[in-house]
């Protein structure tokens, strides 16, 4: 049982999402155009994969879980003809933590980063890895030294333990990839076709995982939740909580307490030069 209560372990996830996702913007982008990448999907996949080897497109496709069928299969493995998984942690790790330095400023070298950065470290390498496909791979990474990297470093593992968690809860309670994408999206209040992970799903394709939720009783006839859809959802978001805390059971609550007060200045910082 954790010692850590589900609102500090949700606060995590808060904080550790914008530092984790800076490897989707534009600094590791370019570093992986610039070693032969086609396009900004290219780089995702092999960044993001290269952690599980050199497997086939299938094998991606389970652990990401939500991507629409063949969507993985545009780049992995024509990734690995320009690339090596290898290649692809180093491009990633420096162009992850050189976008982490710009967004963050002076904060990149304040003695309060180093020491989140090694609460951060210890428990993102601390969670067991059964079941954990992706934070295993992860996890059986070097960790960088240098601070900033570190942090970046530290904040992936915590990302994708809880990630993978997430795939466990939506298979637990029956949901495939690309409808939890639709429930993203009623939970947000949009419509499933303006959704910006599914909206270029072809219409026959995106209306017939509409229809399947439909048919289960998580969708009405105008599209949007019903009580028993928006009950599901909850108890996902509730059980990828819980299943997100084991890092944290390393951390005393004074310590996690410190890694949130120390985090929430960076992610801050991020999400502010983000919009």
């Amino acid at each position: 049982m954790t010692i850590h209560s589900r609102a500090k372990v949700h606060r995590m996830f808060e904080l550790v999402e914008p530092i984790a996702t800076v490897t989707f913007s534009d600094v590791p982008n370019e570093a992986f155009l610039a070693i032969g990448m086609r396009n900004y999907w290219d780089g995702y996949f092999a960044g993001r994969a290269a952690p599980l080897g050199m497997v086939p497109a299938e094998v991606v496709h389970a652990v990401f879980y939500n991507f629409a069928d063949g969507e993985v299969a545009r780049h992995i493995p024509w990734v690995w003809g320009k690339t090596t998984p290898a290649e692809a942690i180093a491009v990633r790790e420096r162009g992850s933590a050189l976008a982490l330095r710009q967004l963050i400023g002076e904060l990149a070298d304040s003695a309060e980063l180093a020491q989140v950065a090694d609460l951060a470290t210890r428990a993102g390498l601390s969670a067991p890895t059964e079941g954990r496909v992706l934070y295993a791979g992860l996890q059986a990474l070097d960790v960088p030294e240098e601070p900033v990297a570190k942090l970046w470093h530290a904040a992936t593992p915590l990302r994708e333990h809880r990630g993978d968690g997430h795939n466990a809860a939506l298979v637990a309670n029956g949901i495939g990839g690309t409808e939890a994408h639709v429930l993203m999206a009623l939970a947000a209040g949009m419509p499933a076709e303006k959704f910006g992970r599914i909206h270029h799903l072809p219409k026959a394709q995106l209306d017939g995982v509409v229809d399947g939720l439909r048919r289960r009783g998580l969708v009405d006839a105008a599209g949007g939740f019903t009580d028993t859809g928006r009950a599901t959802k909850s108890r996902i978001e509730s059980l990828t909580d819980e299943l997100a805390a084991p890092p944290y059971d390393v951390l005393t609550p004074d310590e996690l307490d410190q890694l949130i007060a120390g985090l929430e200045p960076i992610a801050a910082a991020v999400e502010a030069a983000d919009h």
